[in-house]
């Protein structure tokens, strides 16, 4: 069985005539007919009654019909993927982001990428590293945006940039009129944080190595923006990335503040699976973040690390 004998029997299907199913595949009616009969040999049954007012579907050749024309569907789409692969740059890139990078990063990723690679359409998933890292590995996502350490399996990283940590305090507070603060006067008691699960989180207790115990309970928000707000009403500090204390992110109610050297930062990768076909989609994407205005510290383009 052939996808062209397949095409014999649909064609044959939908003209009810054997001679302009030939004329439709551009080919000799004999040799088509040969081409179905062959096939009608093969699967031990009649797919079509041959009478004088012309060609008649059998019962079991609708049902094999049907399933001819699902698979002449599917090998079509498996042109179309080996098409985009000859361009690795048409063709949706699902992205998955974390948390804490996807509200700053996306709006001006978006819009650049769209310009970089117009037939590039992004579907987006945000959420934590280990969900991206599984979804990643599963085949579901393709291309995903992580702080480092990330050390999977199978998977490679790009160093995209680095990005300070800031204090961000109420109005009012004690280090409201300080230029910069060193990590170790941070308050355990008054630190608001991301839950258990957020890379941030361990982060920031990674550089305010002091910190012995957890926040009290109840002083942690699910969000950046959420921890901003709980700072604005005067429920503690909080520590955010450069990326998300940009002017556009100001808010009279809280001051953002330095930490004194040395400062603690993270660095932001792309990562993807070491046999992913669009390897040069993943390297657009990297390309592009490199060149957006984030305030950050690029890294030079480099090998990628697996």
């Amino acid at each position: 069985m052939t996808l062209t004998e397949l095409r014999y029997v649909v064609a044959v299907a939908d003209e009810r005539h054997f001679g302009r199913a030939a004329e439709r595949c551009h080919i000799s009616q004999p040799s088509l007919s040969a081409s179905v009969a062959k096939l009608e040999d093969e699967l031990g049954v009649k797919l079509f009654e041959r009478g004088k007012r012309g060609v008649a579907v059998t019962p079991i050749g609708v049902e094999v019909v049907a399933q001819a024309r699902r698979a002449l569907e599917e090998a079509a789409r498996v042109r179309a993927v080996a098409r985009q692969g000859r361009n690795p740059l048409k063709g949706v890139l699902r992205l998955g982001v974390i948390h804490t990078v996807a509200p700053y990063l996306l709006p001006k990723l978006v819009p650049a990428l769209k310009r970089a690679a117009p037939e590039m359409p992004l579907d987006i998933e945000e959420n934590t590293t280990a969900t991206l890292a599984g979804l990643l590995a599963r085949g579901e996502l393709d291309v995903i945006v992580v702080a480092l350490p990330f050390d999977e399996p199978g998977i490679v990283t790009r160093a995209l940039y680095d990005e300070a940590f800031h204090v961000v305090a109420p109005r009012g507070h004690r280090f409201a009129k300080r230029r910069a603060i060193p990590a170790e006067e941070l308050d355990p008691a008054e630190l608001l944080l991301l839950p258990v699960g957020h890379c941030l989180r361990d982060q920031v207790l990674d550089a305010c190595r002091e910190f012995t115990r957890p926040p009290p309970p109840g002083r942690q928000g699910n969000s950046l923006e959420t921890l901003r707000s709980m700072v604005a009403s005067g429920v503690g500090v909080t520590v955010l990335p450069a990326s998300a204390v940009t002017e556009r992110h100001a808010d009279p109610l809280v001051r953002v503040i330095d930490f004194a050297p040395p400062v603690p930062m993270r660095r932001v990768a792309l990562a993807w699976r070491r046999g992913f076909a669009r390897p040069a989609a993943a390297e657009k994407v990297a390309e592009t973040i490199r060149r957006l205005d984030l305030p950050v510290t690029r890294l030079d383009a480099g090998a990628p690390r697996t």
